[in-house]
């Protein structure tokens, strides 16, 4: 899969970007050339929609993003299917929990935690202010002048304390009192339920979870009692043949969605678990 923060990081050259210190990134018009991409972030980060339509695939469900949408995706892997009916434009802004805590522990008036579930990918009251100030972002890109690095940390302070000042963004600001919150272990658990479908490697999943690749393999057992690769080949077959006995997937777009890129690797490992190929349940199903 592909670390889109990392790809738009290191192509400056075709993503117009400010930065400010290693994480702190924001971009401007940044299409895709494929109509599906695998991608993930091991940032969270905010996307308004200047111009076009784009898809997020998630495991919790799929968002469509449409001109003037501004939703926060949270960390982790997705599915972005673009369309290449039109022009695409979007600004967007990468944010590492740290920086979101530190801002939100900066601020004067204390946080409204609301008791409230939220999705992969959280959708933002789009006011006046948050349309201003996506303005002016679209501005500063747009005079051709690279901002003092100083100027565009302010710029993202700015931004996480307007979203989260915000009462309507109910569902942002009970994700954000989780990063204040929240033990270690319940983030391990949610970075595993959320990504484990997707194909993302063992030291990917550690960058999710805010460890090293040794403390990841640590804690992990230490919570699930068993290694991660056993848990999420369980997770992964069982989504398997769920999608295969109650959905219309074939057996490759089930082993797709499931986290396998290898579809010998797939039915081979299927049948060890379940005592019969994936064509096979298929096909029995269908009957």
């Amino acid at each position: 899969m592909i670390n889109i923060y990392h790809l738009k990081r290191h192509n400056a050259q075709h993503f117009r970007q400010f930065r400010c210190k290693e994480s702190l990134i924001t971009l401007y018009n940044c299409p895709l050339k494929d109509k599906f991409q695998d991608a993930w972030s091991h940032h969270s980060y905010i996307v308004y929609v200047v111009e076009g339509r784009k898809v997020w695939h998630t495991a919790q469900g799929s968002y469509t993003l449409n001109p003037g949408d501004c939703v926060f995706v949270r960390k982790g892997a997705a599915i972005l299917e673009q369309f290449f009916d039109g022009a695409f434009c979007l600004v967007m802004f990468f944010l590492p929990d740290d920086f979101i805590c530190e801002v939100l522990r900066s601020k004067t008036i204390p946080l409204f935690r609301p008791e409230r579930k939220y999705e992969a990918v959280i959708t933002l009251h789009s006011d006046e202010p948050v349309n201003a100030f996506f303005n002016s972002m679209i501005a500063l890109f747009g005079s051709g002048l690279e901002p003092d690095p100083a100027l565009i940390e302010v710029k993202f302070r700015e931004l996480v304390l307007t979203l989260s000042g915000n009462v309507h963004n109910a569902e942002l600001i009970a994700y954000f009192s989780t990063l204040l919150q929240q033990p270690q272990a319940v983030s391990l658990q949610m970075v595993m339920e959320d990504n484990y479908s997707f194909n993302l490697k063992l030291e990917e999943f550690a960058q999710l979870a805010n460890r090293s690749l040794s403390s990841f393999k640590r804690d992990f057992q230490k919570q699930f009692q068993c290694s991660p690769g056993k848990w999420l080949m369980e997770k992964r077959l069982d989504h398997a043949m769920n999608l295969l006995t109650h959905s219309d997937k074939t057996v490759t777009e089930a082993a797709f969605e499931s986290g396998f890129d290898n579809r010998s690797h797939f039915s081979r490992s299927f049948r060890n678990r379940f005592g019969v190929t994936p064509r096979s349940r298929k096909m029995l199903v269908s009957q």
